[in-house]
């Protein structure tokens, strides 16, 4: 009976300790974010959501119809929000690994804490640029309620998921290579204008079609669109595959730090 409270009492505590390092980690990623200080973290918040405003305002300007669906505003959302969950994702991670890399001298802080405290911080923060996504559609006389929204929560959390997992491929590599993250910046500029965010995979012609089919990212913006238009992706879509890249990297990558911890932190 004894050892057994005493076992429960360790596990208390070292659950207490562990928050307060993730909470703590979250703080930091605040206010170190931008301006170095708190409210600069709306940034965070504001930058998705302009972007995705942008890159409506420049379809409305330039006259182009969507290719599917007679809303402009809804075709580009579905594209921008499943691409910007699993790109800001995949992106924070890295940067909270470099920027919390001194932190790691203390026994208390480890390289998953950094990464899982990003997690949190940029799911609560893609939820958010979603949310007021739709008020501003709502207010704007845009429905943006998907035709399934059971399809469209998964859609999102698989978004998530390849996130996730990409993220902690990236968090690994640049602890090795600092200036992945650099190319990683520049990566993204091509996958955002190669992925569908703009156009249907699904229409273009073979064999590009085909190479597309292997890009998780397309999939899991097809994916999106299916829960909104009737039809859309039903020769494309596959939605096990997105989840099997994101858990993939996720195994992957744990596997390659757990390998590689020691060395990792001793670079320089």
């Amino acid at each position: 009976m004894y050892a057994t409270q005493s076992a429960t009492s360790e596990f208390r505590d070292a659950f207490r300790r562990q928050r307060l390092v993730l909470f703590a980690l979250m703080l930091r990623n605040i206010r170190t974010r931008y301006f170095g200080h708190g409210l600069g973290y709306l940034v965070a918040i504001a930058w998705p959501l302009v972007h995705t405003l942008i890159i409506i305002a420049l379809f409305g300007v330039n006259g182009r119809m969507a290719p599917v669906g007679e809303s402009t505003t809804l075709f580009v959302a579905t594209g921008a929000v499943p691409y910007q969950a699993q790109s800001y994702l995949s992106t924070f991670m890295m940067t909270s690994v470099l920027m919390s890399r001194p932190l790691f001298a203390f026994p208390e802080v480890k390289v998953m804490d950094a990464l899982l405290a990003s997690i949190v911080l940029e799911v609560l923060s893609s939820c958010t640029v979603v949310l007021i996504l739709i008020v501003i559609g709502v207010a704007f006389g845009e429905n943006l309620m998907p035709r399934d929204l059971e399809q469209a929560a998964l859609a999102y959390g698989a978004a998530i998921i390849l996130g996730v997992g990409v993220g902690f491929f990236n968090g690994t590599l640049a602890l090795a290579m600092p200036m992945w993250a650099l190319m990683f910046a520049l990566l993204r500029i091509l996958l955002w204008l190669a992925s569908g965010t703009v156009f249907l995979p699904d229409n273009l012609p073979e064999p590009y079609r085909t190479m597309q089919s292997y890009n998780p990212i397309a999939q899991s913006i097809e994916w999106m669109r299916y829960a909104y238009y009737d039809g859309v992706g039903a020769g494309f879509l596959d939605r096990a595959y997105v989840l099997e890249f994101g858990v993939g990297m996720i195994f992957v990558s744990l596997l390659i730090e757990r390998m590689t911890r020691g060395h990792l932190l001793s670079l320089r």
